[in-house]
């Protein structure tokens, strides 16, 4: 197949001026070297588009894939990470991962919860902080999590996001609502194991890949999966592979896993994050459908080689998994004729 490939290059917002922090969740190079290379090795021909705005130029020019495989992760707004599946869709042009209405809610932790929530799965209280005055009427038990409601890679959570009393609480929400301008999240915190599960697939095809146990090193910011512990977590973490089949509280998180997955409607592969509350049973913290995709440093990929599955075959099992969106949409017969897509040779 011709796969376009859109992504967002950190270096490249790093040279426009953009801080570390506020990149954090875009990807380095290597990343798009070993996705380029493991969908070459499976006999595609790759198309290197970029951003959303290369996509929109491309688009202009009457250029076209029979599949695009989608990590954009958007730099503005509230549902930044929708904006290149939605220009796909306009031109019906089929591609990897969830689509937009799935993107903004799952970005969204608080609409995920209440999503999870309406469906029957454990997920922890939650209370959201909009201006302070939202703080009047709280009524969660201490400790809580405070953190910014739609930011990954662990932005704007460190050591102060645990909070033992209002006080604090007040101040930390006065500090993220200034430096993200966007609401905080603020959720009970659980005390137990932590959880990283893999799904691969949609639907009813949809299954669960594994799990990895989260454990925090000496040296890491305790009790939160931070920005500084994600950032630099070779050094400060460890994760180990668990097996349901040895371990009710994973065979527990598993199923919840799998039960949000579909639920909230993820598609060809992703990642959930899952912490036990004080009765040991896991409550669900986090969906990401457009997981990371780096071969050594994202979770996904650690797990893959933690059960000795090859970068290149988790590639594939994406690409395989939109493949039957693509029949479904009739579309074979372009993928069945190359030479129907257009493509820019300057590209």
């Amino acid at each position: 197949m011709l796969i376009g490939f859109t992504y967002d290059l950190r270096s490249d917002y790093l040279a426009e001026g953009y801080g570390e922090e506020e990149t954090a969740e875009f990807d380095q190079l290597g990343t798009i070297e070993a996705i380029e290379g493991a969908l070459q090795s499976l006999g595609h021909e790759v198309d290197r588009i970029g951003h959303a705005r290369s996509l929109v130029e491309r688009l202009a020019r009457g250029d076209r894939w029979e599949l695009v495989f989608n990590i954009c992760e958007g730099l503005r707004g509230a549902a930044r990470e929708s904006q290149v599946p939605a220009l796909l869709d306009v031109y019906e042009i089929t591609y990897t991962f969830a689509d937009p209405a799935v993107l903004a809610v799952c970005l969204d932790k608080a609409l995920t919860k209440t999503v999870v929530r309406g469906a029957g799965l454990p997920t922890p209280d939650w209370h959201v902080v909009r201006v302070l005055d939202d703080l009047t009427n709280f009524e969660l038990p201490f400790p809580v999590i405070a953190k910014p409601i739609a930011e990954g890679t662990g932005k704007g959570i460190d050591a102060a996001s645990k909070v033992v009393d209002i006080a604090s609480l007040r101040n930390t929400c006065r500090q993220l609502l200034a430096t993200y301008n966007e609401p905080v999240l603020i959720e009970q915190f659980l005390p137990g194991r932590e959880f990283t599960v893999g799904i691969l697939g949609t639907d009813h095809d949809a299954a669960v890949l594994g799990t990895l146990e989260v454990l925090f090193g000496p040296n890491a910011e305790p009790d939160v999966y931070s920005y500084r512990n994600k950032e630099h977590s070779e050094a400060l973490m460890s994760y180990r592979l668990v097996r349901a089949a040895d371990d009710r509280q994973v065979a527990q998180a598993e199923a919840i896993a799998l039960a949000a997955w579909r639920t909230v409607g993820g598609r060809d592969g992703g990642r959930l994050d899952l912490r036990c509350g004080p009765d040991g049973r896991p409550q669900l913290m986090e969906v990401n459908p457009l997981a990371g995709l780096h071969p050594t440093h994202s979770d996904l990929p650690m797990l893959c080689t933690a059960l000795g599955m090859e970068y290149v075959e988790l590639i594939e099992r994406i690409v395989e998994s939109a493949r039957i969106r693509i029949a479904d949409c009739g579309l074979q017969s372009i993928s069945s004729n190359p030479q129907s897509a257009i493509r820019n040779p300057q590209s």
